[in-house]
């Protein structure tokens, strides 16, 4: 059974930055794609940012210009730096990696914890 290990959450004042770092707990085959999504309570997770083998990334609308996602393709390892927090960015974080070719997969981390708080 693969999980996948995230790390990098924490309470951080408003303007203030973080990285977030996922990496599976053993070898893989390449992620076909890599996500980070979002859960704030009482709300549904969202996409927040996703980054295809080739390098194409995708973000939503309320953190372009701010969180920026990368991957190291030799360590299968993904990354979220997240710059200018705000307050409406406290959420649980949660890794996925997923390949649509063979062998397919769809792995989840167990999600950090960030906390934008003054």
């Amino acid at each position: 059974q693969v999980q996948l290990l995230e790390s990098g959450g924490g309470l951080v004042q408003p303007g203030g930055s973080l990285r977030l770092s996922c990496a599976p707990s053993r070898t893989i085959f390449s992620p076909t794609a890599m996500g980070w999504y979002r859960q704030a309570p009482g709300k549904q997770r969202e996409l927040v940012a996703t980054i295809a083998r080739r390098g194409p990334t995708g973000y939503v609308d309320s953190v372009k210009g701010r969180f920026t996602i990368s991957r190291d393709n030799a360590q299968n390892t993904v990354y979220l730096q997240m710059n200018s927090l705000k307050p409406e960015d406290t959420a649980v974080y949660y890794c996925n990696m997923k390949s649509r070719s063979t062998p397919e997969y769809d792995y989840w981390g167990q999600g950090t914890q960030v906390t934008v708080s003054s």
